[in-house]
């Protein structure tokens, strides 16, 4: 009969008693709440992980910063990868040939030893008595003590006989835990009957595992072949390891040292390179802020001496052409300010007369009252030429200021969109206008927007074609937006980057109705930058232009987007293609 053994009480299924029924109504228990004492703990522990999270990215980001912007940081982290990394190649090849000299010295002086060793062994067991355990204890403890006192070349070291005669071998050794912590291998070697050596760990007096070369041979003799006698030799490595240790440091040392000074001699070399450059940035950083005067100081005849003389003379260049560029444009703006000025006056003298006949062009003959007109006509271009040249110095000489005031964007809009309808019939367009119907104050300087918005409409319905234009605002909680768009011509991105320079057209040969004068998107830009806004313009030939206009609604605000897109949101390319 057998008896099972009950299972463990652990796999013992358990049924927990069922819930009591909570009454409706009944509050429910209080959650238990952390002391405050763990609860401030662990506060304080959050924020001082916290904090230690910031002080190493501030620590990750310096150190990305410095190595971007040192160069002298990354010739040396650089100089000391590759240096440390040569060093450490070379000084693992040096120790391991060194290490492999000096065992292979201890080798051969061990090997010579344990041989002169086996031939004195055998001398002393000639004719050993088998039979006699004392005998044979006597002669290997005998001939263990005067191999250990003979010595020999390979340093120090310690013997074990083995004589074998049935399953017990008697023993005999010059320190006692020698023989039982012989490898197994090493045995079975000596047992074949061949000679053999071995690295191993063995205990020295005070028990701890050495470094330990040990040698073992058969000892021939006169014995029957069920008798063996085994000689092993243990050499000790500690004046060897000794050796290395101290080769090892020194050469860690060494590699150190010159790894160290070949870093020091990297960064002292890319220094001497990077400060003339440094200076050299510096000097031209000063140039680019206007101080002309700055040059390099030349030191020496290389070429670091020949960069800062062919800086010092570009820099002499640039000082030259710029005073006389300077020159240019104060001599131009005097010109342009003081002739605009001197026509006014006889302009309005001219002005009064052509105003005269103009008026009385009816009680002259046909071809008189037809030149009235045109006189008149001709006279109101020349004072709008004269009036954009007159602003025109006017932003020249920084004499330009602003006569803010809350103005309501979408009348201003629509008032000159009516103004410019009569132009618009005549080419045969429409104009249309498109915005939100709440209203939008902005405080800006109503004549100057005005102005914009007549250029950018002008501009518009003589390019367009004939064609549609639309205006378009918007506005958002920060800025208002005016868009004109005309399906005409259309420009090029070679043209759209001067549309804004002064007396630009993009087609020189053809016959202007509106102005003439090529100043109007030139004042506008300058209008439209001293509001702190944009002004800006989308073209490609054969789909048109788009200008945009971009003020912000708080006088002295900072523009960051612009509620209106720049580019038309369905523009169709070359195959007809939305």
């Amino acid at each position: 009969m057998s008896i099972r053994p009950a299972p463990p009480e652990a796999e013992t299924p358990q049924h927990l008693p069922p819930a009591p029924e909570v009454p409706a109504g009944t509050p429910a228990a209080p959650r238990r709440r952390l002391p405050a004492e763990l609860t401030s703990w662990r506060r304080e522990l959050r924020r001082r992980a916290g904090r230690g999270r910031r002080l190493l990215q501030r620590l990750a980001d310096r150190a990305a910063h410095a190595w971007r912007s040192s160069l002298q940081i990354r010739v040396g982290a650089i100089t000391m990868l590759v240096a440390g990394t040569v060093v450490v190649i070379v000084s693992m090849v040096l120790f391991s040939q060194i290490r492999d000299q000096l065992l292979s010295v201890k080798e051969d002086a061990a090997i010579d030893q344990a041989q002169a060793g086996v031939f004195y062994a055998q001398t002393e067991v000639t004719g050993i008595a088998s039979g006699d355990a004392a005998s044979v204890r006597e002669t290997l403890g005998r001939t263990v003590r005067q191999l250990r006192e003979r010595g020999g070349s390979a340093g120090d070291f310690d013997v074990a006989m083995v004589y074998r005669s049935g399953d017990t071998p008697r023993t005999a050794t010059s320190r006692r835990g020698i023989y039982p912590a012989i490898p197994p291998g090493l045995r079975a070697d000596v047992d074949g009957g061949g000679q053999s050596y071995q690295y191993a760990m063995l205990p020295n007096g005070a028990g701890e595992p050495r470094p330990t070369l040990l040698i073992g041979s058969p000892v021939p003799s006169d014995a029957s072949s069920a008798e063996r006698i085994e000689l092993y030799y243990a050499f000790p490595l500690d004046q060897e390891e000794e050796s290395l240790s101290l080769i090892r440091s020194t050469v860690g040392i060494s590699g150190i040292a010159l790894t160290l000074f070949v870093v020091g001699i990297g960064v002292l070399v890319t220094r001497l390179v990077v400060d003339p450059v440094r200076r050299a940035a510096g000097t031209a950083q000063r140039l680019a802020e206007g101080q002309l005067e700055e040059r390099m100081a030349v030191r020496g005849e290389d070429d670091l001496a020949r960069l800062a003389t062919s800086f010092n003379a570009m820099a002499d260049s640039l000082q030259r052409q710029i005073t006389q560029l300077e020159g240019l444009s104060q001599l131009q703006q005097r010109f342009t300010s003081d002739v605009s000025h001197e026509l006014r006056t006889p302009l309005t003298t001219v002005q009064m007369a052509a105003e005269i006949l103009y008026e009385s062009r009816g009680d002259f003959p046909a071809h008189v009252g037809r030149s009235a007109e045109l006189l008149h006509a001709e006279l109101d271009r020349f004072e709008r030429l004269l009036s954009d040249l007159l602003e025109i110095s006017r932003y020249d000489a920084g004499a330009a200021v602003l006569d803010w005031a809350p103005t309501d964007l979408g009348a201003l809009v629509g008032r000159v969109a009516g103004s410019m309808n009569a132009l618009a019939e005549r080419h045969g367009c429409e104009l249309t206008v498109s915005g939100p119907a709440e209203k939008v104050i902005a405080e800006v300087d109503g004549r100057r927007v005005e102005r914009i918005l007549r250029n950018l409409i002008g501009n518009a319905i003589e390019h367009g074609s004939g064609k549609p234009v639309q205006v378009t605002w918007a506005a958002n909680r920060t800025a208002g937006a005016v868009t004109v768009r005309d399906f005409g011509v259309g420009l090029s991105s070679a043209e759209a980057q001067h549309v804004f320079d002064r007396f630009w057209r993009a087609d020189p040969s053809r016959v202007r109705t509106v102005g003439g004068s090529g100043l109007g998107l030139s004042i506008s830009l300058e209008d439209a930058r001293l509001h702190g806004g944009w002004l800006q313009v989308w073209g490609q030939p054969g789909a048109g232009a788009q200008f945009r206009l971009t003020l912000p609604l708080v006088s002295g605000s900072e523009l960051t987007s612009s509620p209106l897109a720049l580019r038309p949101s369905a523009v169709r390319g070359p195959g007809g293609a939305a």
